[in-house]
Order: C-alpha cells, then sequence, then structure tokens
C-alpha cells in the first residue's frame, strides 16, 4: 500500500488510516466526523489529498487534445484559468471528472480521481492521435487541501503571493513556506473557500509543519476523508464511483454546464450527449432532503407513492450542518423538479423525501 508524504504525521496525530485508491488514507482523526466537517465550515482544516492523480499535456497541439478528450471548452481558458470538466467514454458515459489547469498554450495539468488514476492514464494515451507529450506525475506530486473561511487569512503569512487575488477557479504558481514552484490554486471541494497546495513530495514535510506552525491561534485541524465526503454531498458535488461513473452521462448528471458544444469544439461523444441535450433523458441525477426523519445511504432504494423501485441512493447521509438526511441519486426525469415527493426505503419503510434544488448547504 502506497503511503503519501503526509502518512507518518496522521499516524502520529492518531488517526483512522484505511486503505483508499491504494493508498493508507486517513479517514477521521477521533474528534469525530461531524467536529471536523463543521471545523472547516466554520474555521479550517487540512486535508491530505495527494492520491489524487496529475497528468502533464506539453506540446503545440495540448489544446486540440484537451479539447478531444474532455467535454468543457479548454479554449476559453487563460493562463492561470482552471476549469471543471469530465472525460466522455465514447458510449455515453463517463471515464472520470477532472480540472484542467493551463499553465502555457503548449502546457496542460490535468487533475484526476485517486481511484481511477490507471484507468484515466490509459484512456488519455489511447486518445492521443495528436502527437502530444504525456506525462504522469502521480507519484511524485504531494497536495494539501487547506479548506475554511479562515484559510487565506491564516496560510498569508507564508508566501508572497497574495492569496485574496487568487479567484476561485484559478491558480498561482510561487513561493510558499520557503519552497520555490508551489501551485497554490482555488478549486476547493468543500464550499468553504480555501486551497489546494501542490508540491514535490521531497517538499511535503517542510510545508506541512510550516502550515502547522502558523495554524494554533486558528485552532486547525487536520480533517480526514469521511468529513470531506459529507462537505461535499452538502454542496451537491458529484463522486466519481457514486454519483457518476461509466454508466452515467454528464447530460442526466446535471453536468451539462460543463459539456460545451460548438463549432470550435470537437469532442468525444458529442454527438451522442448533444442529442440527449436536445431531447432530454429518461432520468436525471437530483438532490433530495429527507421529510420523515431518516438518514439515507448509498445504495438504498428509491420508491415512488406506488413503492415501485424508480432508482437508488447514489450519496446519503446525515448533514451536520442542516441536521437532517439529504442526498442525491437518479429517478425519472419527471420526478426531477424541485418539491416532487419520492421516497426512500429504509428498513422496509417508505420515508417521505422531497427533491430539492443543490447545494443543500447554502452560505
Amino acid at each position: 500500500m502506497k503511503r503519501t508524504a503526509f502518512t507518518h504525521f496522521h499516524e502520529q496525530m492518531g488517526a483512522k488510516m484505511s486503505p483508499f485508491a491504494g493508498y493508507n488514507m486517513p479517514i477521521e482523526y477521533g474528534t469525530g466526523i461531524n467536529d471536523e466537517h463543521i471545523t472547516v465550515r466554520n474555521g479550517v482544516g487540512v486535508f491530505d489529498v495527494s492520491h489524487m492523480g496529475e497528468f502533464w499535456i506539453k506540446g503545440a497541439k495540448a489544446l486540440d487534445f484537451v479539447q478531444w478528450v474532455t467535454s468543457n471548452d479548454a479554449s476559453k481558458l487563460t493562463v492561470g484559468d482552471v476549469q471543471y470538466s469530465c472525460f466522455p467514454n465514447a458510449k455515453g458515459g463517463i471515464v472520470d471528472d477532472l480540472l484542467v489547469y493551463k499553465f502555457a498554450d503548449d502546457k496542460y495539468l490535468l487533475v484526476v480521481n485517486a481511484a481511477n488514476i490507471d484507468k484515466d492514464w490509459a484512456w488519455v494515451n489511447a486518445q492521443n492521435k495528436f502527437g502530444v507529450e504525456l506525462e504522469n506525475s502521480s507519484d511524485n506530486i504531494a497536495q494539501l487541501a487547506i479548506q475554511g473561511p479562515k484559510a487565506t487569512e491564516m496560510l498569508q503569512s507564508l508566501t508572497d503571493v497574495d492569496l485574496k487575488s487568487i479567484e476561485y477557479y484559478t491558480f498561482k504558481v510561487g513561493k510558499f513556506a520557503g519552497v520555490e514552484n508551489v501551485i497554490i490554486s482555488a478549486t476547493g471541494y468543500t464550499g468553504s473557500g480555501g486551497f489546494e497546495i501542490y508540491m514535490d513530495n521531497k517538499d511535503g514535510e517542510k510545508i506541512w509543519n510550516a502550515i502547522f506552525g502558523v495554524g494554533k491561534p486558528y485552532n486547525l485541524k487536520p480533517i480526514g476523508l469521511a468529513a470531506r465526503d459529507t462537505l461535499r454531498l452538502e454542496m451537491g458535488f458529484c463522486l466519481y464511483g457514486n454519483d457518476i461513473d461509466d454508466t452515467t452521462s454528464p447530460i442526466e448528471a446535471g453536468l451539462g454546464w460543463i459539456t460545451k458544444f460548438n463549432d470550435v469544439k470537437n469532442f468525444i461523444d458529442k454527438d451522442v450527449l448533444l442529442k440527449q441535450k436536445n431531447e432530454g433523458t429518461i432520468r436525471r441525477l437530483v438532490g433530495f432532503e429527507m421529510v420523515d426523519k431518516g438518514i439515507p445511504r448509498h445504495d438504498y432504494e428509491i420508491v415512488n407513492a406506488n413503492d415501485v423501485v424508480i432508482g437508488k441512493v447514489t450519496s446519503g447521509t446525515m448533514s451536520p450542518m442542516l441536521k437532517l438526511g439529504i442526498g442525491m441519486g437518479y429517478v425519472p426525469s419527471e420526478l426531477s423538479k424541485p418539491d416532487s415527493e419520492i421516497f426512500i426505503k429504509i428498513r422496509g419503510k417508505n420515508l417521505k423525501t422531497k427533491v430539492v434544488k443543490l447545494p443543500f448547504w447554502k452560505v
């Protein structure tokens, strides 16, 4: 099992460790998932996300390649921009969702999900009809996500880069905690602000210690993957393997906003997805809140008023901020409008639920 540049810190702090995507990762640190969740919402917390994958795309036709393999329109990116996108799988589904970073006209960074690194690497290589240089740096790059409303103030003393100038979905490269060429990105997965810091593995310990060195006045805490999941779910962010996968299209998953159809962009599955956009889909991914008391869990059945199974819960939890059960799942399109009544089957009982507009948690 792989270890990140920070694994020994997690172990020293008493984290509950568990295998995830081939890595030994911290799930929680002992104070409870709700405490870690609320820490990020109200203060600041640090996640080790070094298990994520990073692919460099280099060459004169780098943009052409990115345009072909991803659904969003990367031609709109300027240097320093980041874009959320997905890899269509040539069968109407999704290979993975990802972030696209533009470093130069001939240089892009794709950040992919940890569990899909090998699959994604094989996919991008199979699609390389443009002769671009592909480099898999996943094992060489460490990444920390410092999330929460106090992150900017806490981190500013560690860098000359004006952190307030890094707008949502942009990045800068600069000196951080005495380390050169650190990528500082504002692309958080929690909905509470903050930054992602990309560094070489060899610099991980120095940067970790520097962050915790300035963090004490802010009650900085390490946060595990369990709270990361509840935080992203409150925002209605999709998790690959749960809410999207090779059998779900970006259109039915509500990701039409990252699927761009225009004359300057040709991409895998463009015709199939354009037809779905124009004609509609049989099902849609929706968010729902429990009306009856209960906690929806992954794979619980969704039924209609006649007790007919119409779908399954793809993600579900008890929201630490809202104090009620929330979740996402695919339902027939006619039941996808807000306030539509559906039911979650929990321990043999059909509990009333209503479809709501995402995100669940609104600041």
